[in-house]
């Protein structure tokens, strides 16, 4: 019975020191350093398998995008350089000029050559003094039925020119004079027109006439050759009107007349200089109606002469 006692004393102090081995704060005895089991080293093994793995998908995923990016920058560029061609080949396009040939002329009306004058004629109604070549004004381009022959109406004309004037002498066969109009209807009687298209390249191929295309009248006298002279410009019809600095002589003859004249370059707006090209026609017109004042016929430098379309008229070019 007395050992009943003792054995539980003796269990119950065994078990507390069991559970006091299992309480929070006390440590269990390791080893160090640990040793990896193979679990352990399977996974290390995979850590360095998988790193360089995503590494070099980063790289792959970025490299196509960066090239992709690169590429579309020539596209642009390719863009903008056709921009720029389409721009400027219009221009290209509408801008040419045409060419000129002064040995073979394009307008029918031909070519007359106006030498430069060391000094100026005197403006009399005298040739003597004139060497200029002489070109003919006879080819009938009005009122052909009205014309009869040579000693009805034929002309010859010479021209010239320095830095301040144009100067033009015309020699007039005709066997009658008949002139009793001035200003804007000297033409119906005996006279002269002295056409110039002042920009002659800026609308070579334009059949209508212009600002800068020039009509003007020159009338040997009212009455008689020799007597009250007048020039007259009829067109640009805005700036209309005699022009008192046109400088006219003119001499009679038994079935002829002589007539010189001398035009300031500033009528036409004009800076001469050599190798300078006009358009450029001289007419006569006749009437041997001394009862009615009206054109009858007219002759002309060049051979289709028409008023209103300066592709018909010759070509003046200044030379030295």
């Amino acid at each position: 019975m007395k050992r009943t006692p003792r054995i539980m004393i003796v269990c119950t102090i065994f078990f507390f020191s069991v559970l006091a081995c299992t309480l929070p704060g006390s440590e269990p005895a390791q080893e160090f350093p640990p040793t990896p089991n193979a679990t352990m080293t399977e996974l290390y093994a995979q850590a360095t398998i998988l790193t360089p793995a995503i590494i070099n998908t980063a790289v792959n995923t970025f490299t196509p995008i960066i090239v992709a990016e690169n590429t579309a920058t020539p596209t642009v560029t390719a863009v903008n350089t056709q921009t720029v061609t389409a721009t400027f080949a219009p221009t290209r396009t509408f801008t040419p000029l045409p060419t000129f040939t002064p040995s073979t002329p394009q307008r029918e009306g031909g070519i007359i050559t106006a030498k430069y004058l060391d000094d100026a004629p005197m403006i009399d109604g005298d040739w003597g003094e004139w060497t200029t070549t002489q070109y003919g004004a006879n080819y009938v381009v009005f009122g052909a039925d009205k014309w009869e022959n040579s000693d009805d109406l034929e002309a010859a004309y010479r021209i010239g020119w320095d830095e301040n004037r144009l100067y033009v002498a015309v020699k007039v066969r005709d066997d009658k004079y008949v002139q009793n109009e001035t200003g804007a209807d000297l033409y119906k009687g005996d006279s002269i027109e002295l056409l110039l298209d002042v920009d002659l390249y800026g609308d070579y191929y334009t059949a209508a006439l212009n600002s800068d295309d020039y009509q003007l009248g020159i009338s040997p006298g009212l009455y008689e050759a020799g007597g009250e002279q007048e020039a007259y410009l009829w067109f640009p019809s805005n700036v209309a009107g005699t022009r008192s600095k046109v400088v006219i002589a003119a001499f009679q003859e038994d079935g002829l007349y002589r007539v010189e004249f001398s035009i300031p370059w500033s009528l036409f707006g004009v800076t001469p200089s050599a190798g300078k090209h006009f358009g450029f026609a001289v007419s006569v017109s006749d009437n041997d109606n001394s009862s009615k004042d009206v054109q009858q016929t007219m002759v002309s430098s060049a051979a289709k002469r028409w008023l209103a379309d300066p592709t018909t008229w010759g070509e003046l070019k200044l030379v030295n």
